[in-house]
């Protein structure tokens, strides 16, 4: 019988008694008294003040204070029993019962063949329960045991977001004597075991590192962000989990993420875990298929590597960077993305070591944790040439017949004012298509010019917008930059601190542009995008690295991506026609050394070579090609960062990755020196 029925039960038998007791004794002789000295009788008036009269006034204010009391408490009694009977349950079940938290596995991750990229591996991880960090011997000794400080092992043993009576992660792939000597001394280790859980693997090591990103400990970012009402996450995260933290990993963080499990026990009033009942099984995170081809990535991954290595040993010793991207330009598909250096994503499973993120974030290292393909910004050199030969077309400022002479050196603004062409020696009288194809600065400086005066001052800069240079191409991947496209109003502003004629926008400014140098930056992907437009003869698909999500069930996919026209760019036929035949002849005319590492291919090709001024002794290279040139497939962009010109290491990039396309390996040796820019 419930203590507060038996208190009841007592109470009212109490006030029963009293009640008894006022009507046996309350019951006495009349408030009236007689006189016996003789007279009259007469009442004696006011209050009985004797003794009986006041018990009785007691025992009545008693009789009330008591059935107040029982009132009160019949009327908790009601509550409590009928009205909130079921949250009082609730209460009692949670005080004797827990939910225990199990990690999930992630989905893994594809290449567009199927080959794994990402996966995950099992993992002996030493575990511990709570109590344990009251033990200051068993912790130290699990401590030197695991190689771990003291402190570490402790906070691990303290965080209990997995739930209060989980067993808590302490160390991760331990080796195989640690196991056994935990298992073999057990009354030493009484709270401690071992389990095998998983971690992520790279099984390819560090190929597509940058595309596909790492995990690790969510942040307090993320936990704010994933509790907040406004997020788009349907995962409500908790301290201590693996996320995705750059990459695909990040990206696709809700569909690689699995669903917890959870483990109902029974513990009794100190928190010891007395019986299991019911559990539900985590559900492991959907795989990812991309679009990148691991054959492919790996040839311009070790292409870049060895033509950085080379132009090192040749004296470019500033060279230690640079990418490599590959597309279908009929559907946005990425089928490599390469970025030097690289680093492993396997140092971040089990959490990075100070060390190791201090290496990896230095700049020594030469930042091998960005993607350079896409967050990589630099002047675009000459590449830009075909869209300002767009923009001198679509704005008079030049004719496909308009002819120009050059002689090596140009003084177009005045003789205080004077550019050289790359080649000093001229181009004698050169049109569009042949500026394009021999890269003639001169051509270029001319329309630059007609800008600068024309009632179109900003029309390169409104062509290059157009073509998607300023801004992000929305590619499904982290940390992608948008570039700059400089404008007079910019300059004003940027150079707030000069004085006004530095400020001002100058006519070089505009013959800088016009050549992709001065203050233009674009990402690799963003001319990669421009010439599949031009190759599709304006028309340009979305990037993009997914190419489906896996069933967890069979083998059919419940997400497949929909290519996605971006932009679509209308150019008059001629004009495009005058753009493409320019870089045709690019690949089969500007240089006989050139020519000869791609006449071996089955495919013609059409490019553009650029080499970028730095503030270093060597320019930045850039070589982009799109084949085959009548019916285009692939679009093929490298950059590598003070190399020097474009057909001395870039080209080269771009020929074995579309070699690796066609199996057609280059087996050509010509080398060329003719400096084209």
């Amino acid at each position: 019988m419930s203590p507060i029925v038996v208190i009841i039960i007592v109470l009212a038998l109490v006030l029963i008694g009293l009640l008894v007791a006022f009507f046996l004794f309350g019951k006495g002789e009349s408030r009236f008294t007689f006189d016996i000295g003789g007279g009259a009788p007469k009442a004696s008036g006011g209050s009985d003040m004797s003794s009986e009269g006041g018990f009785k006034s007691r025992l009545f204010g008693l009789g009330i204070f008591s059935g107040s009391i029982i009132g009160v408490l019949l009327a908790r009694l009601w509550s409590m029993q009928l009205v909130s009977s079921s949250t009082y349950s609730e209460q009692a079940e949670s005080n004797r019962s827990r939910t225990i938290s199990m990690a999930a596995a992630r989905g893994r991750i594809l290449d567009r063949n199927g080959k794994e990229l990402v996966s995950n591996r099992a993992s002996l991880t030493v575990v511990a329960k709570s109590d344990v960090v009251n033990d200051d011997i068993e912790m130290r000794l699990l401590a030197n045991l695991i190689g771990m400080p003291v402190m570490a092992v402790k906070r691990n043993i303290e965080d209990s977001t997995g739930g209060a009576q989980s067993l808590r992660p302490v160390a991760v792939d331990v080796s195989r004597r640690v196991v056994a000597f935990i298992d073999a001394h057990q009354s030493v280790f009484s709270g401690v075991s071992v389990e095998e859980r998983t971690q992520r693997h790279y099984p390819q090591g560090t190929l597509a590192a940058q595309v596909l990103g790492y995990t690790g400990t969510v942040s307090s970012d993320q936990l704010k962000k994933s509790s907040s009402s406004d997020s788009d996450s349907s995962i409500a995260y908790a301290s201590g989990d693996v996320v995705g933290q750059a990459g695909v990993e990040y990206e696709y963080e809700n569909v690689l993420q699995g669903i917890k499990g959870e483990q109902k026990v029974y513990v009794d009033a100190s928190g010891n875990v007395l019986s299991f009942s019911s559990s539900v099984e985590p559900q492991s995170g959907s795989d990812v298929v991309l679009t990148i081809d691991s054959t492919l990535q790996k040839a311009a991954e070790d292409s870049l590597a060895k033509r950085i290595a080379a132009l090192r040993e040749e004296g470019r010793t500033d060279c230690h960077a640079g990418c490599a991207i590959a597309m279908d330009v009929t559907n946005g598909e990425i089928l490599a993305m390469a970025s030097a250096p690289t680093y492993s994503p396997s140092v971040f499973v089990g959490g990075i070591s100070s060390d190791d993120w201090k290496s990896l974030s230095d700049d020594s290292s030469h930042y091998p944790l960005m993607n350079r393909c896409i967050a990589g910004q630099y002047p675009s050199a000459s590449t830009i040439k075909p869209l300002s030969s767009f923009a001198a077309l679509n704005y008079g400022i030049a004719t496909t017949t308009s002819t120009y002479y050059c002689s090596g050196y140009w003084t177009g603004f005045g003789k205080g004012f004077g550019q050289y062409c790359w080649n000093h020696s001229g181009h004698g009288t050169v049109n569009i298509q042949r500026g394009i194809t021999v890269s003639c600065d001169v051509v270029f400086y001319e329309i630059g010019k007609g800008f600068f005066y024309s009632k179109h001052p900003e029309g390169l800069q409104d062509t290059y917008k157009k073509w998607g240079l300023g801004s992000k191409t929305g590619i499904d991947l982290p940390s992608e930059s948008e570039g700059r496209v400089p404008t007079p109003e910019w300059k004003y502003k940027y150079y707030a601190s000069s004085d006004s004629d530095s400020r001002t926008w100058q006519g070089g400014d505009t013959t800088n542009l016009v050549i992709g140098q001065g203050d233009l930056l674009v990402t690799p992907l963003q001319m990669l995008c421009a010439y599949a437009g031009i190759a599709c003869d304006g028309t340009m698909y979305r990037p993009h690295v997914l190419k489906s999500v896996k069933s967890p069930i069979g083998d059919g996919s419940v997400v497949t991506y929909k290519p996605e026209v971006m932009r679509k760019v209308t150019e008059k036929q001629a004009y495009l026609d005058v753009v493409h035949a320019g870089l045709k002849g690019v690949i089969y005319e500007e240089s006989e050394a050139q020519t000869e590492h791609f006449t071996n291919l089955s495919v013609t090709v059409a490019g553009k070579t650029g080499s970028a001024q730095t503030s270093k002794s060597q320019p930045t290279g850039w070589f982009i090609a799109y084949a085959p040139y009548d019916k285009p497939k692939y679009v093929v962009a490298s950059v590598i960062e003070y190399g020097g010109y474009g057909s001395e290491g870039a080209m080269y990039v771009v020929r074995d990755i579309l070699g690796t396309i066609y199996n057609q390996p280059d087996t050509a040796t010509a080398v060329d020196s003719s400096g084209v820019q």
